[in-house]
């Protein structure tokens, strides 16, 4: 049986936690700092999860029971690289709000709010009521949506 270090299990569920509540802010900013959070987290886990370090992964150096699994570093050599990425893209987002606002908040969507606002007044929206008045039209069995197939097979016996 391996031995876990529990320092590195904490920090990993802190950086984890502190990162899923930073990534539920608007503000974009914050979002960022808990994406990074959470990939830093994410990568500790992996390295606790392969277990102590042995020897390189290199054929000949070491007899096989001594070497490294090289499978976890390369998934968090991985996670850095797309982590790299991401922050890249929530920074472009983060400073092209900033322009355009002055703020980094995520703003509602007005289409989003419209959909809300009818969806609680239980009103159809007018885009709705042109597809269905036009799927009702493209129907070969006619505009009786009450009229199954075999409802007229009944009625003429």
């Amino acid at each position: 049986m391996s031995d876990v270090n529990l320092t590195l299990v904490l920090i990993s569920a802190a950086l984890l936690g502190c990162g899923v509540y930073l990534l539920l802010e608007r503000s974009l900013s914050r979002v960022l700092a808990g994406l990074v959070m959470m990939g830093n987290g994410v990568s500790i886990a992996f390295l606790v999860s392969s277990g102590p370090a042995g020897a390189p992964p290199i054929a000949g150096s070491a007899p096989d029971v001594e070497l490294s699994d090289p499978l976890p570093q390369a998934m968090v050599l991985t996670a850095i690289v797309i982590m790299l990425a991401t922050t890249a893209f929530v920074l472009a987002m983060a400073y092209r709000s900033w322009q355009l606002n002055g703020h980094d908040d995520v703003q509602d969507d007005l289409e989003d709010a419209t959909i809300r606002r009818l969806a609680t007044a239980d009103v159809t929206s007018e885009a709705y009521a042109e597809v269905a008045d036009a799927d009702a039209d493209d129907d070969p069995r006619g505009s009786d949506e009450t009229e199954g197939p075999d409802d007229s097979e009944k009625a003429a016996s």
